[in-house]
């Protein structure tokens, strides 16, 4: 069910599930900008998920992947200082989770760095290159050499943080893949891997460089680096108003529209029932118990776009609004200084 997209293999969960009361999951994050509705809002709801079940769960700040993938423009200072600004805010939406920095795991850890020579024993650099899109690049980008270790030290992460659930977006499903491939040769066992869905930015879809349907769900995902496509945690009303208003939402299509992933993804996740709320001269208030009943009358143009947004921009505030006020706490809100400082890059 949502969030969820993809699980390798559901039979592998079953088996795993059925020996190991508590497995052992990790989800991580790279330290860069302000927290929106996809990087934290989707993921946590899977994170929840899985503590619910038993799962032991885990949230990795990796803020060695985030310098070598220049983030906050590479300055260790400035990641250092947003890492607790991730941890404070996961800490509130995921309580049961553990939070590990990528500092704590790699610092004096031998065996951690003798894994990874292993674990690129068995791979060749054209491996490597086709997990470059986890972290945003591509096989044809000019990269300096430290990008190239940051799939195989992914690929090692899973075994020392969450050995049997390597969680994240479809983005990551290369790297989760490759630890897949590669665990067998060196003696580990084949980890579980989950993956939920990547939710849309606000702006129209981006056509990505080559034909593949993943490619083209991350090329047009909801990002921080490019601000006008994300609805942040601190956005205030006016803003979440603002951005919805003007998103990308064709009307009689659900494919690849951002308003109407927001209510299937985020706003169906908090709320059983969805109402509509219009004017009887355009049909009244309408109730939805079901993203799929919602779905049909959208597709039947029963739903005009611009009510559809001011509905959605209204439920999100009230989502968003439990977190804005947490951050708006003096001792919270300093932690957002290293914004007026650092750079966002991509």
């Amino acid at each position: 069910m949502p969030p969820t997209e993809e699980v390798i293999t559901e039979e592998n969960l079953r088996n795993l599930l059925q020996t190991k009361e508590h497995p052992k999951h990790y989800i991580g994050f790279e330290i860069s900008g302000k927290l929106h509705l996809g990087n934290f809002l989707l993921s946590g709801y899977k994170v929840n998920d899985f503590a619910k079940a038993g799962v032991d769960t885990c949230i990795y700040l990796a803020d060695w992947h985030s310098i070598i993938n220049n983030k906050l423009g590479g300055n260790w200072e400035n990641i250092l200082r947003a890492a607790k600004y991730y941890e404070e805010a996961f800490k509130f939406l995921c309580p049961n989770a553990r939070i590990e920095l990528g500092s704590d795991l790699y610092h004096h850890n031998d065996e951690y760095w003798k894994d990874i020579i292993r674990f690129s024993k068995n791979l060749t650099l054209s491996r490597v290159s086709r997990c470059l899109t986890i972290m945003g690049r591509s096989e044809t980008d000019i990269l300096d050499f430290s990008q190239y270790l940051y799939p195989p030290m992914q690929g090692v992460d899973v075994k020392y943080l969450g050995e049997d659930l390597p969680h994240g977006g479809m983005d990551q499903r290369k790297v989760h893949v490759l630890a897949r491939e590669t665990y067998p040769k060196m003696g580990w066992e084949k980890p579980v891997a989950v993956h939920h869905h990547l939710l849309a930015g606000l702006s129209e879809p981006v056509k990505a460089t080559s034909d593949d349907k993943l490619d083209q769900v991350i090329a047009s995902k909801m990002s921080k680096s490019k601000p006008w496509t994300a609805i942040f945690i601190h956005d205030t009303a006016e803003e979440i108003t603002d951005k919805i208003m003007k998103a990308w939402c064709p009307e009689k299509s659900v494919a690849q529209n951002p308003v109407v992933e927001i209510l299937k993804y985020i706003i169906f996740h908090e709320k059983d029932v969805f109402i509509l709320e219009r004017k009887a001269k355009y049909g009244g208030e309408l109730e939805f118990q079901s993203y799929d009943d919602f779905e049909k009358d959208y597709l039947s143009s029963e739903i005009h776009p611009m009510d559809l947004k001011m509905n959605i921009a209204r439920e999100i505030n009230e989502i968003v609004k439990p977190y804005r006020e947490h951050f708006e706490k003096p001792a919270n809100k300093k932690l957002l200084s290293v914004y007026d400082e650092a750079q966002i890059t991509r």
